[in-house]
């Protein structure tokens, strides 16, 4: 029995894709060991969101080749769509498969391994995704988690934000069918599972391909589509909760919200990207939206649902970021309250708009305001969480989690507090319970006793 390891580098998309690669190689009878032993094949997902992401990837393919020089090592993803002619020349790479290959990944495999292979640059399964193309079929029957199922319904991406070379790698829009979908969760419900998290590449985008025009109408982002599947989501039996991936801020209404807000299943955790608090650094971005039309959509959902979690990515440092500019971000983002923060340095992603840009700003710089940035987002988180004191949280168990010799029970509630309760017999893995919340195990660790 062949052997196979597999590394995910990268977004919930990624991850999803990687466990959807691993289940077609058990099927077809390979045996899948850790990563760090030796395999006879090694699959790396790779990423490209940043520089450092791409400098990961490539240190992982080495790394592979190194444990075993006489396996085959396949090269995946998002680095390898946009790498693809570097990556055939790397001495440590036999296969790279793009990002609407990875279904084929067995029968590539199957294929290659049934050839002699005398070549000096690898075997190179990718297409061009610019112009459209369908959605690839992954399924997925197992996830490595055991209580709360990513699923991915949508791929690619038509913002081109001025940083991002995701559209690149990822190509134009593309759903799941609600059938698909609704299928693979109903099959994981059975199985057990509890929550599950609707993914995508652009998430706001699920079903935009089948509309007629422009999928934004007086600055509000057409809902119809995604609206639809979360709702025959609702419907499946057995299923306790559903979460969303990351949002387009511009797909909050009035009519959105409320019609989230009536369906009891859904979670109150919104993570709406940001990326600058400050106009002229959005438009520079663009990012088609201002500072004054976020606020309104966080106002909705504040209208619609009590305390919700809001969430959020900034990017510091973009080119010709001034510190004028940055001061108006920091206190547009002081002014939100969040709950988290995800800041990213900005990183100078070659064939975008911003990498031409002048006024590219240093690394010292970048460094400084990032650090400002998340002493915010640790101010904001504990105020958020101090907020939910006394309250009662509904949490999810994922986990056993041991602090200076007494065992508790960790898990996330609805607004995605990570929350700790003492282990009891009364409940455990995988079991929804109540707690009231009455303190903190550590920082962002909330704790209480289940409610009776």
């Amino acid at each position: 029995m062949p052997k196979a390891a597999l590394h995910n580098l990268g977004c919930k998309v990624n991850a999803y894709e990687t466990e959807a690669m691993e289940q077609q190689l058990k099927e077809r009878g390979y045996e899948i060991v850790p990563f760090d032993e030796k395999a006879d094949v090694y699959i790396i997902n790779t990423c490209s969101v940043t520089n450092i992401a791409d400098r990961k990837s490539r240190q992982m393919l080495h790394r592979a080749k190194k444990l075993n020089p006489e396996s085959v090592v396949v090269a995946a993803g998002c680095y390898v769509q946009v790498a693809s002619e570097e990556l055939k020349k790397d001495a440590s790479v036999d296969i790279v498969i793009g990002n609407n290959k990875k279904a084929e990944l067995a029968d590539i495999l199957d294929e290659y391994l049934g050839n002699v292979h005398e070549e000096e640059e690898a075997e190179v399964f990718v297409t061009d995704l610019s112009h459209g193309s369908d959605y690839e079929a992954l399924h997925l029957e197992q996830p490595s988690d055991h209580t709360r199922a990513f699923i991915k319904v949508q791929d690619g991406c038509n913002q081109f934000c001025s940083y991002c070379i995701i559209p690149y790698a990822r190509g134009r829009v593309r759903s799941r069918s609600r059938e698909d979908v609704v299928k693979e969760i109903t099959g994981l419900v059975a199985q057990g599972y509890k929550e599950a998290v609707l993914t995508g590449i652009h998430l706001s985008s699920y079903g935009i391909e089948h509309m007629e025009g422009n999928p934004v109408s007086q600055g509000d982002w057409n809902h119809r589509e995604l609206l639809a599947l979360i709702r025959e989501v609702h419907e499946i039996e057995g299923l306790e909760r559903i979460r969303l991936g990351s949002l387009e801020p511009r797909i909050i209404t009035e009519e959105f919200a409320k019609s989230l807000a009536e369906l009891p299943k859904f979670c109150p955790h919104f993570h709406l990207s940001l990326q600058s608090g400050c106009d002229s650094v959005l438009k520079r971005m663009n990012r088609h939206y201002t500072t004054e039309d976020y606020l309104r959509r966080c106002e909705i959902l504040r209208k619609y649902f009590k305390r919700p979690a809001i969430t959020t990515d900034v990017i510091v440092g973009f080119p010709q970021e001034s510190e004028e500019e940055f001061r108006k971000s920091y206190d547009f983002v002081d002014s939100i309250r969040f709950y988290e923060t995800h800041i990213f340095k900005y990183s100078r992603r070659q064939g975008t708009k911003a990498a031409a840009m002048d006024g590219q700003l240093t690394e010292a710089e970048k460094s400084f305001r990032s650090e400002k940035m998340i002493e915010l987002h640790h101010r904001h988180a504990g105020d958020y969480e101090k907020s939910m004191l006394g309250k009662n949280l509904e949490v999810l168990i994922e986990e056993e989690y041991t602090k200076d010799g007494r065992t508790w029970y960790l898990g996330h509630s609805r607004e995605y507090i990570k929350t700790a309760v003492p282990k009891s017999e009364a409940y455990g893995v995988n079991d929804i319970v109540i707690v009231k919340a009455e303190g903190f195990l550590e920082e962002h660790i909330m704790t209480g006793e289940a409610v009776e």
